[in-house]
Formats: C-alpha cells, structure tokens, sequence
C-alpha cells in the first residue's frame, strides 16, 4: 500500500511537532511505502535537516507556511472576477458563522472553560446551517480550482481585493457582532492569518502523477495539515485519513487571548468551517483521546468515523527504570517536562511550600528546559519565587544553595535522561492548566511512578484510576495529595505497579501500529476502485495490478516494462475491473542518509 503523509510543522523535520510519533509509524509499517507530504512552519525548522528516512519513504515533498511567496502570477479579469466570488462566499460564511460574542463570558474562567463556551457561541457545527457548510465547501474548492486553473492564489489572497471582501462580508447584513465591530486592522490581520492557512491550495501537488497516485492521503493533524488530503479527496477522490491529538481549534482559542474579538470569531470559525469538512470528507477519523475525541464530535466528525488510537510511546528507554521501582530519595517530588505558563510551576511552588510544612524532609526537582523567550522569563520568574517561598531552608542533597527547590536539566552527569529524572523521586507531579495528551505521565507510568496530576486535557483517560487527580489551579488540593502518598509508601508502590502495567497495555508503540495497520487496510477495502488497467485493445483488464506490483524488486520492474510497452501497465481513471492496489509505477526510495543529509 502507498500511503501519503501530509504534516504540519512535525516529519520529516528534526525539530518538527509530533515527528517522533511519524517516524515510528512509518518504520513500524515497513510493508508500506510512504510519501511525506510536508509543510515547514518557520525557516529555524527547515535550517534544522531532516530525522534520517528509512528505505520505505519514496518522495518528500516540502513547502513552506512562513515565508512570503511572490508568484508574480497577473490573473485576467475572469479569473479576478471568480476570485472575488469565491473569496467573497467563503468570507461570508464566516461571518454568519459566529452568532455571539466570544468574550462575553470569559473572564474569571479557565482556559478550558472559556475555549468550549466561546466555541459553543461562535458558531458550534450543531447549530450551522447546512446552507453556510456547503457555502464554505463550494468556496473553499471554487478558490482551489482557480489555483489550478491560474497556477496559485498568493497574490491574490494578499490582495486588496480579499480585504475588501472581507470587509464586505463582516458589513453585510446578519453578519454577527464581532465581525461587524471588526476594524481595518483586524481585517488586514485576518486576511493574512487566512492567506498563510490556504496556501497548500496553490501547491502543484494534486495530479495523478503525484498525491493523486497514493492510495490513501493520512493526514497527523488537522488544519491545514489536512488541507492537501481535502484536495487529493477534491481532485483526484484519494480517500482521507485524518490522526488528531489535539483540535486546532481549541489551540486556536487558547494561544489567541490577546487578540481583538473580531480577530479570535473570524479565525474560530475558519478553523471550525475547516474542521467540519475535513471530518466531512474523511474515511475515518482517529483521535488520540478521548477529550480530542469529544472536541472533534461538537466540531461536527460522524461518531461512526471515529476510532480512538492512543499515541504510541517507545516503553525502552524506561524499561529499567519501572522494573527496579526503588526510588533514590522516598521524601523527593520530581516534575518533568517543559517550562512554560501553561505548565502553571506558580501553583506547584505554592503547593510544596505547604508539603514542606507537613513533611520538613521533602524536596521538589523541577527538570525540564524553558520554551522561547517567553519560558526563559517564566523560569526566573519561578526560581524567584523558589527563593521568596524558602529563603531560611537548611540544604539538602538536591538544594540549589540555601533551597530545598532545585531547577535541573537532563544530560548531565546526575540525571543523564528523563528515566533517571524520574526514578530519582517517589512521585512524579503534573500541575498543568492546559494539557492534551500527557506524555510526561505516561513516561512516569512506565517506570512504575505514582503520580499526582491536575484534571484537565486527557490526564484522567491517560492515568485511570493508577494516581491522584486534582482540580487545576488549586495548590492545597495539590499540596494534600501529595502528602497523602509521600506518607504512605506501599500504597505508592501499588499505583505506581497498576500504573506500569496501563501504560504498557495501551501507550506502546506496538498497539499504535497495529491499529493503523488495521485502519489502512479498513479504508482500503471500501474505497472504490480509481484506477483501470487496460489490456492491448483499450479494454479493461481485470486482475490488471496484482498485489506484486508493490513490492520492490522484479515483480514491479516487470509491471513497469509492460506499462512502458503500452500494454497492462497502462492506466486510465475511472471505475472497473482492476482489484490491485493502485497505478503500476516505478519504485523509488531516498535513503537515510539522504534525508538526514537534507
């Protein structure tokens, strides 16, 4: 089977989001051959190279989100003119997307809570017309048959022209009020937010020769990760894949709070229009879990698409670890990952201050490095902290100087990995506001950790009923349940066992694989035949692409002469005989040091 791989910012990028989760997909499923089909998000993430490809990746194709691009293409009055029209319906599908105000009710609220009600009054699928979806879709496809036609759309989705539509649409009657209230700036703002989200439609990826020639399009996230699966879908009718491990949407509304509320309704419901199609037009939808799973049922995704497949996680590296669950210091807390507001360190501080009190002995290791600038300042914010919150504290083995707190990285000589960041405490804390899927947790899992963790994102469908949940933002709650089990050691030892036990049920690399092994084959069973064989006379040839054709080696290259000859190596469109597995074609592979050359 040929698959293509559409990403985002992630495979085959070394410093890409969800690449590690992509590369072993890809090498688990050797018996497949593999297109990667991928979009760079900024020029840091190209210069970094790719992870080294293994011999099943036949193509990389790659175009980036973050530059300008200046296509110097000069449209004719018709094409302008269809332009407009189709630029114009989808702008007013937006603006009659929205019925409310999202900031009417978000003040004093979660990020969570505010994300879901602001979806719930901006235009949930539940309440949408079908008349302004299928406004959306008829627009959405119109601008991308005209990128086809006139060789893409960058200028013009820049142009002065698309903000005058926008403007137009947000002015027109029954537009909602925030896109009424909406000024110039935030029209010049949406309309760049909305050029860079539709550039793949000016991609020359959609011909037959190309994305159209795989068999099934699997995108790993939504958005416009997804956008070149919807056009395969549109052109070429490849059936589509999607993997979600987090909405796009709901990243929408918790990394937009600063922005003005025109800006966040307009984006919302592009982000909502685009999710509602793509689950739409996909085969099957595979959520990692089960708050994804609920996040992409209110964006409008057919519960019988759905197929909740947890991440595959590598178990190795923590093997040692959960088998010998002694723990070097029975009085340590241990936080792992990566410094950042979200990960609210504040409340966790405030919380071992009151440990600290209860139990005089304990420690708190916070390891993990600072994300962008904005995590650099949050972890001296922190250690400030430490230093007000403890300032008279005798030191201990893991002390910073006077504080029983200390702010540690991986790959050193005493915590060479986050195995042995783990193993060096009795339990492992998550004290997050906003989380999706764990993977800090079900690393401590694996080494047999008890932890104590914050309710929100997927932490309890990760965890079970193997630790403590706590509401977020709530350092006492924390704070007592973290007592709870430092003073009681075997009832740690017993949720760290169950603990060790869930993660290797469900979190291994193993499971993943085998149900997207699965899922390909499910897919493929029931789409239509897209591609006819024919025999010497230009009559259907049935049986005409055997289940060989795929396989590298002799029994290709014999399918591909014969195609060269003219005879059942040629290929039309359309429905017929043929059972195989697609187009015969020449098999190509770029190596591994190729790709990591790149």
């Amino acid at each position: 089977m040929r698959i293509g791989l559409l990403t985002e910012g992630g495979y085959p990028y070394v410093s890409g989001e969800a690449g590690l989760w992509c590369d072993r997909l890809v090498r688990g499923l050797e018996h497949h051959e593999f297109d990667v089909y991928a979009l760079s998000r900024s020029e840091r993430e190209e210069d970094g190279g790719w992870v080294p490809l293994p011999p099943q990746v036949g193509r990389v194709r790659t175009a980036p989100l973050w530059e300008t691009v200046d296509d110097g293409i000069v449209h004719g009055r018709r094409a302008r003119r269809r332009f407009a029209e189709c630029y114009g319906e989808l702008a007013t599908a937006l603006c009659a997307a929205a019925p409310g105000d999202p900031a009417r009710s978000s003040e004093g609220r979660s990020s969570e809570a505010r994300s879901s009600d602001a979806w719930s009054s901006e235009g949930e699928p539940e309440g949408q017309s079908a008349l302004e979806a299928d406004r959306f879709a008829s627009a959405l496809y119109g601008l991308a048959e005209l990128a086809r036609d006139e060789g893409g759309l960058p200028t013009a989705l820049r142009s002065e022209t698309a903000v005058r539509a926008l403007e137009r649409a947000c002015r027109a009657p029954g537009a909602h009020r925030s896109a009424r209230e909406a000024r110039v700036p935030d029209l010049l703002a949406v309309a760049a937010r909305l050029e860079r989200a539709l550039r793949p439609l000016s991609l020359d990826w959609y011909e037959d020769d190309d994305l159209g020639s795989v068999d099934l399009c699997h995108a790993a996230s939504g958005g416009t990760g997804a956008l070149p699966g919807l056009l395969a879908r549109h052109f070429c009718d490849v059936p589509l894949l999607v993997t979600e491990y987090g909405v796009r949407l709901r990243a929408h509304y918790l990394t937009e709070p600063d922005s003005s509320p025109a800006i966040r309704s307009l984006l919302a419901a592009f982000h909502g229009r685009l999710a509602a199609e793509t689950y739409r037009r996909a085969a099957v939808i595979t959520p990692g879990n089960t708050h994804t799973r609920r996040w992409q049922e209110r964006c409008g995704a057919d519960r019988a698409k759905l197929r909740t497949v947890h991440p595959g996680m590598d178990a190795a590296p923590f093997a040692e670890a959960g088998e010998s669950p002694e723990c070097a210091d029975p009085q340590t807390l241990v936080w792992v990952g990566r410094v950042e507001p979200a990960k609210d360190l504040v409340s966790l501080l405030h919380a071992f201050a009151e440990v600290r009190r209860a139990e005089p002995g304990s420690r708190l290791r916070i390891v993990g490095a600072p994300f962008g600038p904005e995590g650099v300042a949050y972890l001296a914010h922190c250690k400030g902290l430490a230093a007000q919150l403890f300032p008279d504290e005798a030191d201990g083995p893991h002390a910073v100087g006077r504080n029983p707190v200390s702010f540690e990285e991986t790959g050193g000589p005493e915590l060479p990995s986050r195995a042995d960041a783990y193993a060096s405490g009795a339990l492992v804390v998550l004290s997050s506001v906003v989380e999706g899927f764990p993977t800090g947790l079900v690393e401590a899992m694996f080494c047999g950790r008890a932890t104590v963790s914050t309710d929100v994102g997927a932490v309890v469908e990760a965890i079970g009923g193997t630790g403590l949940v706590v509401p977020p933002r709530n350092p006492r709650a924390l704070a007592e349940a973290c007592v709870a089990l430092l003073r009681d050691p075997e009832r740690r030892e017993r949720l760290g066992a169950a603990a060790r036990a869930r993660a290797l049920e469900l979190f291994t690399v193993e499971q993943n694989i085998t149900a997207f092994h699965g899922i390909y084959l499910e897919i493929l069973s029931r789409a239509p035949v897209r591609r006819v064989v024919l025999d010497g006379a230009g009559e259907p040839l049935p049986f005409g692409v055997p289940a060989e054709a795929h396989v590298p080696g002799r029994w290709s290259d014999a399918t591909a002469r014969a195609a060269a000859r003219g005879g059942p190596g040629a290929v039309r469109t359309g429905p017929g005989w043929a059972t195989g597995g697609g187009p015969v074609r020449a098999t190509t592979a770029v190596s591994a040091a190729e790709g990591a050359s790149r």
